[in-house]
């Protein structure tokens, strides 16, 4: 089942709801369970946070949509889009287990120890199911990549945002989301700031 409207609400809102949630691309799906939370220009971890531009543009969009982007010039990573239209917000898709087409993933995905490794980790997951850039875009209700809203979990846990830092570099906002004890789960990553030389 797909909800829009329960997607048209901050990020922080939407990222517990999806915990759970079916991720299908083709024959792979994927039971979502880490989502990071990015809500826009008032957020300095966002793509959005200096405002709207070609690359982010769909993050403006209406809510439903895929947002991919390239980071570390080698990984592709995916988000919902959420909040009502023209306002940026996203949750990016951290982690989740290969519920179906186990085989396919594990030829995408070589190098994985285990089927939980699979997809644990946001590049893992857009590989192990097939994302691409060209996905960015997609209407999560009726495109090639499907988002199938369940029943929301009961627990889940919060923290720390991986690898990124808050306002000044140090304030850190707890809108990773996930399913404690979940092998899937990816480790938690702290922000280290660049050094100038």
């Amino acid at each position: 089942m797909f909800d829009r409207t329960l997607l048209e609400r901050p990020a922080v809102e939407v990222a517990p709801l999806l915990l759970g949630a079916i991720l299908r691309v083709g024959d792979v799906a994927v039971r979502l369970t880490e989502v990071e939370a990015y809500l826009g220009e008032q957020d300095p971890g966002s793509h959005a946070f200096r405002g709207k531009g070609r690359r982010n543009a769909v993050m403006y969009g209406p809510p439903g949509h895929l947002y991919t982007y390239f980071t570390y010039g080698m990984h592709v990573c995916a988000n919902v889009v959420c909040s009502p239209d023209g306002t940026a917000s996203g949750v990016l898709l951290r982690a989740g287990e290969v519920i179906d087409g186990v085989d396919a993933a594990r030829a995408r995905r070589v190098t994985s120890r285990s089927d939980a490794d699979l997809a644990k980790g946001p590049a893992r997951l857009c590989v192990a199911t097939g994302i691409t850039l060209e996905d960015g875009g997609t209407d999560l209700a009726a495109g090639r990549v499907r988002l199938e809203l369940g029943e929301p979990v009961g627990d889940y846990a919060t923290g720390p945002r991986t690898g990124v830092a808050g306002a000044g570099g140090t304030a850190e906002y707890p809108w990773r989301f996930w399913l404690p004890g979940d092998p899937t789960v990816s480790p938690y990553k702290a922000h280290v700031p660049k050094r100038r030389s």
